[in-house]
C-alpha cells in the first residue's frame, strides 16, 4: 500500500514521516483549508441555511502538493487533530480531492491520536475509521452562527456606534461580564471593619490569637465598626487573664488535583507563569508537535486542546512506577487514582495533558527546549505526575482561650505527610495571604494564657477584582461558555478590537468597549446573555453527539434575530447610543451637556452642537477632567506657555496658544543614547517610553528611518562578527549581559553594570 497521510502542522508531518517509514507521504494542511468567502451569503438563510465555502488563497499550494501526492497512491489518510477543528480540516480536504476527481477508487481512512509517539501512530494507522460527520455539523453549525452573528451585528455597529467594529457570539459575552465587574467595583461603597489581634505566651511559647466573642456574644464582622470602639475592646483584653479552655485537634487529608485539561493549564500557566492563553496553546502546541532527542523525533505532552482529565491506564501504570522509584512507597496510593470528565460529550472525551512519557523529566529536557517551553513542559509534567501521589496530610489544631467574658481563639496547622505537595500545588486567584504552616505551641485545657499585646485593626470590604486572564477563562467555562479551544482567541480578539486594556495582568474595559457592550446589552441582550450562549453550546454538543440535527438550531435562531437587526436599524440613532445627557447645562448657550464618545474616548459636549461647540474632555471615570497644568517650557514655535495635557497614548505637552499654534511636545524629552544607528548612519539611538510605559530605543531619524530595539544599545563592536554596536539583556537565569544584534552570531558575555545602569 502506498498512502498519503495529511496532518495539519509541518513540524508534525516530519515526526510522523520517520516512525511511519516507506510507503508513507506525510504532507501538512497547515490548518484550515477552506473558510467562508470574506463577503454576506457565505451562509444563506433564505436557502436552507446553504454554505458556501472557498480555497484559503495561501492552502492552494498545500492542496496542490496532496493532490499531486495523491496520483501515485491508493489510500488518503485523514490525521488532522482530533476534535471538532480537525474534523472539519479532515473533511474539508477530502472534499476538495473529491470535487477535483483525485479520490476515484481510492480508500479515504480517518485516524487520531492523543499523542505523538511510535506507538500511538502505529495503532491509530492499524485502526482506521471514516470521518465523523456528526463533528463536523457540529462545526459547521458554530461557524455558520459565528457568521450570521458577526456579518449581521458587526455592520449595525458600525452604522450605530463607529466604523470597524465587531460583535461576535461568544466574544461579547467575555466583553459583557468585564463591563458588568467593572461597573461593580465602580459601585462599590467600602465598609469598615475592626478585629481584635493579640499577641499571646503560655509556658510553651508565644503564639497570636483574635478575639471572636464578648460577653457569650460571638463577633460578626462588622460587629465593631470604628476606632473608638475597637482601642477601648483592645485596652479591654490587654486587662483581662485567660486561661486555654478548649484544644481541639483534627487530621484532615488533601487530595491532588486532576491533571490539566485546556483550561485549567490556561489557568495556571497564567497564575504561575504570567502566560497569556494565547501564548499557553503556542507553547503547548510545539510540545505537542515534539523535538527531537537524540536524533530521534518525540512528541513531548499529549493534545493540548481537551475537556477531559482521564488517563491512559498505561499512563497511570508508568506514573506509578515513576513515584515508587522516586519517592518511595509512602509516597504511592493503594489504588490508581482516576477521575472522571465532566463533558457530557463523550466523543470529544480524550485524555488529559499530560508528557507522552513521565520518565522524560524536565531536568532531562533543559538542554532541549527554551525557556517558554521548559517552563510550560515543567508545568505539565509535575501537574500530571502529582495526580498519581498520596494525598498531603495535614494536623489542625484550635485554642479558644477564655477570660469569662472575653473569648480568644488561635488557630494553626501543620503538615503531617507533604504526599503530592511535595511535588505540586495548585496555583489560586486570590490574593497573597500568609496562610503557611503556622504551628502552635502544645496546648492544654487549663493552660494560663498571658496577653503581651492586643491591637485594633482597621479593615475594608474590599470589591471583587477585575478579571485576569486566569479568572475570566474560569468564569466563561463555569457558564459554559465556548470551549476550550476558543478561549485564546476571544481573549485575544478583546485585545486587538480595543474594547479593553490590560493594567496590572487585568481587564479593564475601554469606552468604545463599554459602549459596545451597552449597545448590545440594550438592544440584543439574550445574544449576550450568558445562559442563552451556554444554551447554544449544550445544543453544539448534542449535534456532535448526533442526538439533533444542525439546521433547526439556525433556524430557531436567525428569525428573531434578523428581525431585531431590522428593527434595530431602522428605529434606533446613533446619538441613542454614543450620547448620555447629564443634569449639566452648557456655560455658553444654556442647552443640556451629554457625555459623547469620541475618537481618543468620552468627552462632555453641548447637545447644541454643530451651533455650540463647548466641549471637555473626561478622564477614565467619566469625571470631568482637571485643568491643564501649566509647565515652566516655553514653545519653541510662538513663544507661549506649554501646559500638560492628556491624550490617548497618555501625558504630553502642547501649546497654551492652541488652535492657533498646534505645537506639541513629549512630556519628558528622549535621552540619547549616542549609539549611531546602523540603517540609516544619521541618527542616534533615543530612549522612549512605548503607550504601555515599556521603556525602548528608537532612530532618532524617524519617522524616516524606523530602526528600533527593545534592548539598551551599547556602542561597542561584536568582538565575533564586528557588528556596530551590542545590546544590553537582563535574565533572570543569568543575569546581565552583552549580546551582539546579528541574527545567528550568538556571542554573549556576562557583565555587571554600575548602579546608574
Amino acid at each position: 500500500m502506498s498512502a498519503v497521510v495529511v496532518v495539519e502542522s509541518p513540524a508534525k508531518a516530519k515526526t510522523i514521516e520517520k516512525y511511519l517509514g516507506k510507503g508513507y507521504k506525510v504532507l501538512a494542511s497547515y490548518g484550515h483549508v477552506r473558510a467562508f468567502p470574506k463577503k454576506d451569503g457565505s451562509v444563506d438563510p433564505d436557502n436552507d441555511f446553504a454554505i458556501k465555502y472557498q480555497v484559503i488563497a495561501d492552502k492552494k499550494k498545500r492542496l496542490d502538493a496532496i493532490d499531486t501526492a495523491m496520483k501515485k497512491a491508493d489510500t488518503l489518510i485523514l490525521a488532522s487533530d482530533l476534535d471538532r477543528e480537525g474534523e472539519a480540516i479532515a473533511w474539508h480536504v477530502a472534499e476538495v480531492l473529491r470535487e477535483r476527481g483525485r479520490l476515484k477508487g481510492k480508500t479515504v481512512q480517518r485516524i487520531t491520536f492523543n499523542e505523538i509517539t511510535k506507538k500511538a501512530i502505529t495503532e491509530a494507522v492499524a485502526n482506521p475509521s471514516e470521518v465523523d460527520m456528526q463533528l463536523v455539523d457540529a462545526q459547521q453549525a458554530r461557524s455558520a452562527l459565528d457568521y450570521l452573528v458577526g456579518f449581521t451585528l458587526s455592520p449595525l455597529l458600525w452604522r450605530k456606534v463607529r466604523s470597524g467594529l465587531s460583535a461576535g457570539r461568544v466574544q461579547s459575552v467575555a466583553l459583557r461580564l468585564i463591563c458588568e465587574r467593572e461597573q461593580l467595583i465602580r459601585d462599590f461603597k467600602a465598609k469598615e471593619f475592626w478585629t481584635i489581634d493579640t499577641e499571646v505566651q503560655v509556658a510553651a511559647g508565644p503564639f497570636q490569637a483574635q478575639l471572636q466573642a464578648v460577653d457569650g456574644k460571638a463577633l460578626g464582622k462588622f460587629a465593631i465598626i470604628d476606632g473608638v470602639n475597637a482601642k477601648v475592646m483592645a485596652r479591654r483584653v490587654e486587662k483581662a487573664s485567660f486561661k486555654v479552655s478548649d484544644v481541639q485537634k483534627k487530621q484532615s487529608k488533601q487530595q491532588p488535583s486532576p491533571p490539566f485539561i485546556t483550561t485549567t493549564l490556561q489557568m495556571d500557566a497564567s497564575r504561575k507563569l504570567g502566560f497569556t492563553a494565547r501564548k499557553t496553546m503556542q507553547v503547548a502546541q510545539k510540545l505537542y508537535e515534539g523535538i527531537e532527542v537524540d536524533g530521534e523525533p518525540v512528541g513531548l505532552i499529549s493534545y493540548m486542546r481537551t475537556d477531559s482529565v482521564s488517563l491512559s491506564e498505561d499512563a497511570i501504570s508508568e506514573m506509578r512506577g515513576f513515584i515508587d522509584r522516586k519517592y518511595g512507597e509512602a509516597y504511592l496510593p493503594a489504588q490508581p487514582r482516576r477521575f472522571k470528565t465532566k463533558s457530557k460529550n463523550a466523543q470529544e472525551a480524550h485524555e488529559a495533558i499530560r508528557p507522552t512519557s513521565i520518565e522524560r523529566t524536565p531536568d532531562a529536557l533543559r538542554h532541549v527546549l527554551d525557556a517558554d517551553g521548559l517552563k510550560l513542559y515543567k508545568l505539565i509534567w509535575k501537574r500530571a505526575l502529582a495526580s498519581q501521589m498520596a494525598p498531603a496530610v495535614l494536623d489542625q489544631v484550635r485554642a479558644d482561650i477564655d477570660s469569662g467574658d472575653l473569648l480568644l481563639r488561635a488557630t494553626g496547622s501543620t503538615l503531617a505527610f507533604p504526599g503530592f505537595r511535595k511535588l505540586y500545588i495548585e496555583g489560586t486567584d486570590e490574593p497573597a495571604k500568609d496562610d503557611g504552616e503556622r504551628l502552635l505551641p502544645a496546648l492544654s485545657v487549663g493552660d494560663v494564657v498571658e496577653i503581651k499585646e492586643a491591637n485594633a485593626r482597621q479593615h475594608f470590604t474590599e470589591p471583587k477584582p477585575r478579571f485576569s486572564e486566569a479568572t475570566l477563562v474560569k468564569e466563561l467555562e463555569a457558564h459554559g461558555i465556548g470551549r476550550p479551544s476558543t478561549y485564546a482567541s476571544i481573549l485575544n480578539v478583546l485585545r486587538e478590537r480595543n474594547y479593553v486594556e490590560m493594567e496590572k495582568k487585568r481587564f479593564v474595559p475601554t469606552d468604545i468597549g463599554e459602549i459596545v457592550c451597552k449597545f448590545l446589552t440594550t438592544y440584543f441582550a439574550d445574544i449576550v446573555e450568558p445562559g442563552f450562549t451556554a444554551d447554544i453550546e449544550d445544543k453544539l454538543d448534542a449535534v456532535a453527539r448526533g442526538e439533533c440535527d444542525w439546521k433547526p438550531i439556525l433556524r430557531e435562531f436567525w428569525g428573531p434575530f434578523k428581525a431585531r437587526i431590522d428593527d434595530t436599524m431602522a428605529n434606533v440613532k446613533r446619538s441613542d447610543v454614543t450620547h448620555e445627557e447629564t443634569d449639566e447645562v452648557c456655560p455658553d448657550c444654556g442647552k443640556p451637556l451629554a457625555i459623547k464618545l469620541g475618537r481618543y474616548g468620552k468627552f462632555l459636549a453641548c447637545t447644541g452642537y454643530p451651533e455650540c461647540k463647548h466641549a471637555k474632555p473626561l478622564n477614565g471615570d467619566g469625571e470631568e477632567a482637571a485643568e491643564a497644568e501649566l509647565s515652566d517650557q516655553k514653545c519653541d514655535k510662538c513663544g507661549e506657555a506649554m501646559v500638560i495635557k492628556s491624550g490617548r497614548f497618555g501625558k504630553f505637552l502642547g501649546c497654551s496658544a492652541y488652535p492657533e499654534c498646534k505645537n506639541i511636545q513629549p512630556l519628558e524629552k528622549p535621552v540619547d543614547t549616542g549609539v549611531k544607528c546602523p540603517a540609516c548612519s544619521k541618527g542616534t539611538f533615543l530612549e522612549k517610553k512605548s503607550r504601555r510605559g515599556k521603556i525602548f530605543y528608537s532612530c532618532s531619524g524617524y519617522p524616516k528611518c524606523k530602526s528600533a530595539l527593545w534592548d539598551l544599545p551599547i556602542d561597542k563592536a561584536c568582538p565575533q562578527c564586528n557588528a556596530p554596536f551590542v545590546t544590553v539583556k537582563k535574565t533572570k537565569r543569568r543575569g546581565t549581559e552583552h549580546v551582539c544584534v546579528t541574527e545567528g552570531c550568538g556571542w554573549k558575555e556576562q557583565v555587571e553594570l554600575p548602579e546608574a545602569a
